[in-house]
């Protein structure tokens, strides 16, 4: 199971590292708002990260603006903005598109090709929701969940 997260804006919530504990990777879209947040996320998993709009300064440098993840048989293109999405990823064999950027949480298929987009894990931004999402690789089907933070379970 992968762990997928974006729009976190400096701001790593003890929820997202409760729920993402237990995943063997984690994919960060974009707008992390400091370097602190992908080191913390490395603690837990290997991390791959994209630089979203708000990613500026040195420290940001480092990150690309798309990434392709390849994790088992899976392909995942990230990118930060969806509207930004120069490729056909049904064409280039992509399963699986991720973004941030919009805060709204979002699973959809198209032409056979996920798209999700996660939700902003970060400050709250009007009533959306505080969000982060897992996916399933197992098998020949790829199972995504949206995960609305605040209502993780303490580990005792």
């Amino acid at each position: 199971m992968i762990g997928v997260i974006s729009d976190t804006h400096g701001l790593l919530r003890p929820e997202a590292i409760e729920r993402l504990a237990d995943v063997q990777h984690i994919i960060h879209a974009g707008d992390i708002g400091s370097p602190e947040v992908i080191a913390a996320l490395r603690k837990l998993a290997p991390t791959t990260a994209i630089r979203g709009n708000v990613d500026r300064g040195a420290w940001a440098t480092g990150y690309p603006d798309t990434a392709i993840v390849k994790l088992g048989r899976w392909s995942i293109y990230v990118l930060h903005n969806v509207n930004e999405l120069d490729i056909d990823p049904a064409a280039r064999g992509i399963d699986v598109v991720v973004s941030g950027h919009s805060h709204r949480p979002k699973v959809d298929t198209v032409g056979g090709v996920l798209y999700l987009n996660p939700g902003s894990a970060g400050p709250r931004r009007f009533t959306l929701p505080i969000a982060l999402a897992t996916v399933e690789l197992a098998g020949d089907t790829l199972q995504p969940r949206i995960h609305e933070l605040g209502s993780v379970p303490q580990r005792t």
